[in-house]
């Protein structure tokens, strides 16, 4: 595939380049995409549940659905193209990775410089105090061990904010990317949808589903990303 080699082309060129992923690195683990049509969307409606207002007013229900989340994650782990950005970090190819998941792979897999938008399902803190708490202790529904409050996955919950410095490198890193490369996100979140347009250089999407507005971007290469991501692998490598 052209686009193949020409992508390589760029990344080899590049003296600075910012990957930022979505879902679609994470289906490829076997976790669902809430935004697919066959994701969790039809069985649940995040946004009544993944609220401040839901962890403060059901949080039976709040607490269900993140322990169903957390079993998933359990059973599932980083796939091959999670392991290629983590070697190519090392080789000195990309410089970092934004990502929209909370799901930790990236960093499983070896990557060093990772900026978690959305937060981590594993990172367990109290929602009164802050406090730090295990995992274990959120599923058990036992409560903070310094103030007595709630527990809750360190994820960004419908109507929060980013944390702010996870925004702000990732928003560093772009602004002086030569080479930004999407992987695996239809870009429909607000603001990290904002970021590839925040880039001088040049831009790239691997998706499997394309939508009207990915015109915008430099490269569009359609397919599975951990199978992209190998034949880039490929390619740069020379076994072709």
């Amino acid at each position: 595939m052209k686009e193949i080699e020409s992508l390589a082309d760029w990344i080899k060129q590049s003296d600075f380049t910012v990957v930022l992923t979505g879902a679609g690195m994470s289906t490829e683990s076997g976790l669902p995409d809430f935004r697919s049509k066959d994701g969790w969307w039809r069985n649940f409606d995040p946004a009544t549940i993944a609220t401040v207002d839901a962890l403060e007013t059901n949080y039976s229900l709040f607490h269900e659905f993140y322990c169903m989340r957390l079993k998933t994650l359990e059973d599932c782990r980083p796939h091959r193209g999670h392991y290629i950005l983590a070697e190519w970090e090392r080789e000195g190819m990309i410089n970092s990775i934004a990502t929209q998941n909370v799901d930790g792979f990236h960093k499983a897999a070896g990557s060093g410089r990772v900026y978690e938008l959305h937060g981590s399902l594993r990172s367990i803190r109290c929602n009164s105090c802050e406090e730090y708490a295990e995992v274990e202790d959120f599923i058990h529904k036992v409560q903070c061990r310094s103030c007595g409050g709630r527990l809750r996955p360190g994820v960004v919950l419908f109507g929060e904010t980013l944390p702010q410095d996870a925004w702000d490198c990732a928003l560093r890193d772009i602004k002086k990317a030569h080479l930004v490369i999407v992987i695996g996100t239809s870009l429909q979140v607000y603001p990290a949808n904002q970021l590839p347009g925040m880039t001088n250089g040049k831009t790239a999407l691997i998706n499997y589903d394309i939508q009207d507005g990915d015109s915008r971007f430099d490269m569009v290469i359609q397919g599975k990303t951990g199978q992209v991501l190998a034949r880039l692998n490929r390619e740069i490598l020379g076994d072709v």
